[in-house]
């Protein structure tokens, strides 16, 4: 790996801590959820999921801006070291949005398959992302 990527991969482990999800995880298991991920070119207008779809991938913008639409309506603009899809990583649930880039990007790419068979060799981190899980529930719960 080069220099460049490894900044990029510290990068990711720095945003995949800011993660709800996994915000009780070790730098440790950080690093294997990092291990698991792949870096990924991605051209201007590819929807990356969409609203209403079953989803099985969790992204980390590296470089790049993408749109989220919800109903047809423009949401939000996400850039560098903002993330998106981690549900999915859980629960193939239809996503709530749609996401297309609206530059070239690159991003780390982390599938449900990938994701769930690094849950079942390392049990500990399936009670990490329990608990961040938690965390977050008890937040959004706080905030109604």
């Amino acid at each position: 790996m080069t220099i460049r990527g490894m900044a990029r991969k510290k990068a990711y482990l720095e945003h995949l801590a800011g993660v709800p999800m996994f915000s009780a995880c070790s730098r440790k298991q950080l690093e294997e959820i990092g291990r698991q991920a792949e870096e990924v070119d991605i051209p201007a207008g590819e929807v990356l999921i969409k609203q209403g779809a079953s989803g099985r991938d969790f992204f980390v913008i590296v470089e790049g801006k993408a749109t989220v639409t919800r109903d047809g309506k423009d949401v939000a603009v996400l850039g560098s070291g903002d993330f998106f899809g981690e549900l999915a990583l859980l629960d193939k649930a239809p996503r709530n949005a749609t996401v297309t880039a609206a530059s070239p990007m690159r991003v780390f790419l982390l599938t449900q398959p990938a994701f769930g068979g690094l849950l079942a060799a390392v049990p500990s981190l399936s009670h990490k992302v329990m608990v961040g899980m938690a965390r977050r529930l008890n937040e959004l719960d706080a905030k109604t």
